[in-house]
């Protein structure tokens, strides 16, 4: 028995087969629309880079750009071999980092307008290089930081180091956060390291990986300028970053750094209260100073507690601001004649 279709009449035949065809020349017209569409978005990621939408305005405002290197550069006098590729490429990436990471380097700007002239007489006084007042705010950007291996303060002293170097450190009384005595101690190490290594640039890498790790890499690969030494990625980067810090805070416009003098963070000024008993409470003490226990701590954060026991009788200088302390004599004068008060309590 034959196929049923082959019995009908051709003209229904015909028929039958016309929407066939329109199906196949849909199907080929939606299959040429989809190519064009994927032609289409793929050109959109491959375009010629001078072909651009018009611009909104960000995009014609907002750049970055590889920076140019200076010549020549020099850290506490001593030249850096720029000429060496890999000094070059150390110091530009330092470089781009402080550069473009632009919300802490303009915190550097402004707070060393109030810290370095703090700093910067002592190290004149000890006959320390200038330049490292750049190395205290590498340290710790010049702040009171501490690190996961428990090294506090503006110079990042670690507490048997910073107990060889004279600051009292315990659960009152913490030095490492006085600035003025740590970088005294600071000095004093420094000192030290340059009387060893005959080198500011290598006194000032053993700051930061110690003299003894500085030593063993000596004696290891038996070689002794800083610039031909392999040293862990921190040391490594220590003096470049050290030294871009520096080119950038010397010449902020150049690297897009625009501070105004009412941008800067100001000196303060204060008065110094010598305190040699105990004192019970220091939000009373500084409530009699007509200020409050927050400026008490903020000016002297080496005071790590809101009392000091004194048991040894030191005598301490306390910082109170100088626009609004107002000095008690009544505090040091003696309670009977011949007997210091024995305690400060408000």
């Amino acid at each position: 028995m034959g196929d049923k279709k082959d019995n009908l009449p051709a003209e229904k035949k015909r028929r039958n087969k016309f929407p066939g065809y329109i199906f196949h020349f849909l199907s080929f017209l939606a299959l040429m629309i989809i190519t064009g569409a994927v032609i289409q978005g793929f050109s959109l990621f491959t375009r010629a880079p001078d072909i651009v939408p018009e611009s909104t305005g960000f995009e014609s405002n907002y750049a970055i750009f590889a920076l140019e290197i200076p010549e020549s550069l020099e850290f506490a006098g001593e030249p850096v071999p720029m000429e060496n590729f890999d000094v070059w490429e150390s110091f530009d990436r330092e470089l781009l980092v402080n550069t473009y990471w632009q919300s802490q380097t303009l915190l550097f700007i402004k707070r060393a307008n109030r810290y370095f002239p703090v700093i910067e007489p002592i190290l004149k006084e000890y006959g320390i290089p200038d330049d490292f007042k750049y190395l205290a705010l590498a340290e710790s950007g010049l702040t009171n930081a501490r690190s996961p291996a428990g090294a506090i303060g503006f110079w990042q002293f670690l507490a048997g180091t910073a107990r060889d170097y004279g600051l009292e450190v315990n659960e009152e009384v913490d030095e490492r956060y006085h600035i003025e005595k740590s970088t005294v101690a600071a000095c004093r190490f420094l000192i030290e390291s340059y009387t060893n290594y005959k080198s500011w640039t290598m006194a000032a890498a053993s700051y930061n990986a110690g003299r003894r790790g500085m030593n063993n890499q000596i004696n290891i690969q038996k070689e002794s300028d800083y610039y031909n030494l392999l040293l862990n990625e921190e040391t490594q980067r220590y003096i470049f970053r050290i030294l871009a810090i520096k080119e950038i805070l010397e010449q902020p416009a150049k690297y897009g750094f625009h501070v105004q003098e009412k941008d800067l963070y100001p000196p303060i000024s204060w008065i110094e209260v010598e305190v040699d008993v105990k004192v019970e409470n220091f939000a009373d003490f500084s409530k009699e100073f007509n200020t409050n226990y927050k400026m008490l701590k903020y000016l002297n954060p080496w005071l790590r507690q809101p009392y000091l026991t004194n048991r040894r009788g030191r005598t301490y200088l306390i910082k109170l601001p100088a626009e609004n302390a107002r000095i008690r004599a009544e505090y040091f004068r003696d309670d009977e004649p011949g007997e210091e008060p024995d305690s400060i309590d408000g």
